[in-house]
């Protein structure tokens, strides 16, 4: 199952009608803010920038060459920072790194494959490209609630409808020949459901498992910084908005303006989310605005911001069905941008704040009741029990430094001081889940469509083996 095509890349920027994370440089991508669960951190910081491989002009370097066909840098660093973006990931270094790699080589395998392709004489027709624009530019329209709203979200990034197809009709076309190949090649077979159980049974290895999850309690105790400041910060978050309130174009005003190195220069996009994504107050502000209209300034651990909802979509299952909530109803995401006016914390606030949480870990350490210590202390503003609970959070959702002051700890102990974005943190470990299989009854719904999936993929990267093994390829660093 590929992770990452251009076609991804193609359908989040067809959603966005922007195209701000496109035209990023690709010299500093930005992953999107606040993937971090709500246990470790309050996630509206501004986004962590993707590592690049290298800066300036080694990303206008070759980083492979597939038979006489270049594939530069700077395409693989647009894979990666879309990627992460969707994703919501805020990966290691070491991470993005096998990330890039990952991506180079499902780069090198599309162009075998369109090479392929276009030796079979298979090409897309001007029929199916127009009636698949024609379909995606429909969505968008619905999406953002009429013609008047498309046209406005155009007009604000100085682009026509016309050139807006044209920028993505090349790369569309190259992925209906790629889809049309696989599509004679390898049909996709149905499959029943004892099918599909029988095929699960026999290869769990080829499905995700369900990841080890530890429950915690939190105590967070956030630098603050001086009265004054938080002052002037407001002052400079009320005279953005309202150049915005007056005309200018978002995009415009963000990459002046914005002090969220990681979106300033995509025009303040924060790409997809859903609730428990971002810090609670940005949070709950996208998801209470209609699309396109401007938040008033919103204060958060990070700052002053001022935020647009642009659209909203419904998470999609495998089966690209509607994920749905504990009451059933559809798990709805928002697409915002904003811009952040900072007002940090000085040295010496964090200072203090960092010896308060000390003392408060050691009379945590020493037996003090833990609830009592989180209603006294705590200000993490992120949904919590009573007692700072903030339930079970799956392991290798949590950063780095996090996971690795919980990993060793027995129920009921107590962590060290453990910072992050947000401040510092002291958890309390309340229960834990073993890494396990999923059983079949809680992915019955979707596994015939899995499966077909699978076993399809399976012939395909075969294939795709077969094409590497007959190529030149060729490895560069950058």
């Amino acid at each position: 199952m590929k992770f990452v095509r251009r076609a991804a890349a193609l359908a989040v920027l067809l959603a966005c009608v922007t195209l701000a994370a496109h035209a990023a440089a690709p010299a500093k991508p930005a992953g999107r803010p606040a993937a971090n669960p709500p246990a470790t951190q309050a996630p509206a910081r501004p986004a962590a920038p993707v590592p690049a491989a290298a800066e300036g002009d080694a990303l206008d370097a070759i980083a492979a060459m597939v038979n006489d066909e270049a594939i530069l840098a700077s395409d693989v660093e647009e894979q990666v920072y879309m990627f992460v973006q969707r994703a919501g990931a805020q990966p290691s270094r070491q991470e993005v790194d096998s990330l890039r790699r990952r991506v180079l080589d499902a780069m090198i395998d599309d162009r075998l494959v369109q090479a392929e392709a276009k030796r079979q004489g298979i090409a897309a027709t001007d029929q199916e490209l127009n009636r698949q624009l024609d379909a995606a530019i429909a969505d968008q329209k619905e999406r953002l609630g009429g013609e008047a709203a498309f046209q406005e979200a155009l007009k604000r990034e100085n682009l026509t409808e016309a050139q807006l197809r044209e920028r993505f009709r090349g790369d569309l076309a190259k992925q209906i020949a790629m889809e049309k190949l696989r599509q004679k090649l390898f049909p996709r077979k149905p499959v029943t459901l004892p099918e599909a159980e029988a095929y699960f049974t026999a290869h769990k290895d080829k499905f995700p498992r369900v990841p080890a999850e530890v429950r915690l309690s939190v105590i967070q105790i956030p630098p603050q910084p001086e009265s004054t400041a938080v002052a002037a910060g407001l002052a400079k978050a009320q005279a953005v908005r309202k150049r915005l309130a007056g005309g200018e174009r978002f995009a415009k005003v963000a990459a002046e303006v914005s002090e969220d190195p990681g979106s300033a220069q995509s025009g303040g996009d924060l790409g997809f989310f859903g609730r428990g994504r971002m810090e609670p107050a940005i949070e709950n502000v996208a998801f209470a605005l209609k699309n396109n209209e401007l938040s008033q300034p919103i204060r958060s651990p990070y700052g002053w911001h001022v935020l647009q909802t642009l659209e909203r979509d419904t998470l999609k299952t495998v089966a690209r069905r509607d994920s749905l909530d504990a009451d059933g109803k559809p798990v709805v995401e928002v697409h915002a941008r904003h811009i952040l006016i900072r007002v940090t914390p000085t040295k010496a606030d964090a200072e203090r704040a960092h010896e308060l949480a000390m003392r408060v870990r050691e009379e945590a350490a020493k037996g003090t009741n833990f609830g009592v210590l989180v209603r006294r202390y705590s200000k993490y503003d992120g949904p919590t029990g009573e007692d700072g609970d903030v339930n079970f959070m799956p392991l290798p959702s949590l950063p780095p430094n996090i996971r690795a002051g919980v990993d060793s700890l027995e129920i009921g102990q107590i962590s060290d001081v453990l910072p992050n974005q947000s401040g510092f943190n002291i958890f309390k470990v309340t229960d834990r889940k073993p890494e396990r299989d999923y059983t079949i009854e809680e992915i019955r719904e979707d596994l015939p469509e899995a499966v077909a999936q699978a076993q399809a993929s399976e012939k395909y990267e075969a294939f795709v083996k077969t094409l590497r093994a007959k190529a030149q390829i060729e490895y560069r660093t950058y």
